[in-house]
């Protein structure tokens, strides 16, 4: 077996059945198994695919497990000599139907190569950032401050060239995007599999930082295109989902940097949770946001003040 494709999927029926449709002209080539795994959709997708797809496999979870827990139970069946994580908000297009196969190739051809990930678009075929630098300090602040647009898109915001995907050459990379990785069997075997203490966010970091640390190269494969429709499942839960960003962020920078990094990550979180604060109830005065929506975001800034703290006790 070449290939066992991972998909979790949550609440995106007809994302998960976009992107399984496209599986067959990328796979065809490859020996190739795919896993399914529905963390207690109600929206018909566990049907969807036994009705319209019995030839995948299905896992079908009683309730939301989380990204992580629910991706190690469809690798605990995987057969391929590499496994890749791939996003229900997926798709793989005609013109880039040998997007799987070269980046099977490549890991054929790299030994050292623990991790590929591809270039991704979005549905217009524009320029997504699929590949990035591990977390650092300065790009806390960019998330959490206002900088120029130049910084937002530089190395220090954890971002690689434009020119590095255009030109179409492998490239090393700290990590891609979780919602299309692609690892070695050999090398998740040896690291071990996805931290479940992430519910969402932040796994796939600190799965590759665990893979670099073993000795193991990263990279990004351009040539090998896929289309992200991008932060379906996510979005569905606004304020859930910001707070469970940070709560996976101070996770990762616990477990994995230095003291002093955390105090120094803690108090910008902190500063910067206090600024959106500020600015939301100065839209809320203009008029420009609701009651309503001053009161939730408040509550999700709140929380992860709260997360914050408590990561320093």
């Amino acid at each position: 077996m070449d290939l066992t494709i991972v998909i979790v999927s949550f609440q995106v029926r007809d994302c998960l059945q976009r992107c399984l449709e496209s599986l067959p002209r990328a796979t065809n080539s490859l020996a190739c198994e795919t896993i399914v795994v529905d963390n207690a959709s109600t929206d018909g997708s566990a049907a969807l695919v036994r009705n319209e797809f019995p030839q995948l496999q299905l896992l079908t979870n009683t309730e939301n497990l989380g990204f992580a827990k629910a991706c190690n139970q469809g690798l605990a069946l995987a057969q391929g000599r590499y496994w890749m994580l791939l996003n229900p908000d997926t798709e793989i297009s005609n013109e880039h139907s040998d997007s799987l196969s070269l980046m099977v190739s490549f890991m054929d051809k790299h030994v050292r190569a623990g991790v590929c990930g591809p270039s991704l678009v979005y549905p217009d075929r524009s320029h997504q950032h699929s590949a990035f630098a591990f977390p650092s300090l300065a790009q806390i602040y960019m998330d959490l401050f206002p900088v120029h647009w130049r910084l937002r898109e530089s190395r220090l915001n954890g971002r690689y060239p434009l020119s590095n995907y255009t030109r179409g050459v492998p490239f090393q990379i700290d990590h891609p995007l979780g919602g299309a990785l692609m690892v070695r069997a050999a090398t998740a075997q040896q690291v071990g599999w996805l931290d479940e203490d992430y519910f969402i966010y932040a796994e796939e970091v600190d799965w590759c930082l665990r893979i670099r640390r073993a000795g193991w190269e990263i990279w990004c494969v351009p040539a090998a295109r896929i289309i992200h429709h991008e932060a379906r499942s996510t979005s569905q839960f606004r304020e859930r989902m910001f707070v469970e960003l940070w709560k996976a962020r101070l996770t990762l920078f616990r477990k994995h940097y230095a003291r002093a990094w955390n105090a120094a990550a803690r108090y910008l979180v902190g500063q910067g949770m206090k600024r959106a604060k500020r600015e939301a109830e100065k839209a809320a005065r203009s008029g420009a946001l609701s009651a309503d929506e001053l009161k939730r975001r408040t509550a999700a800034y709140d929380a992860v003040l709260r997360l914050s703290a408590a990561d320093s006790q």
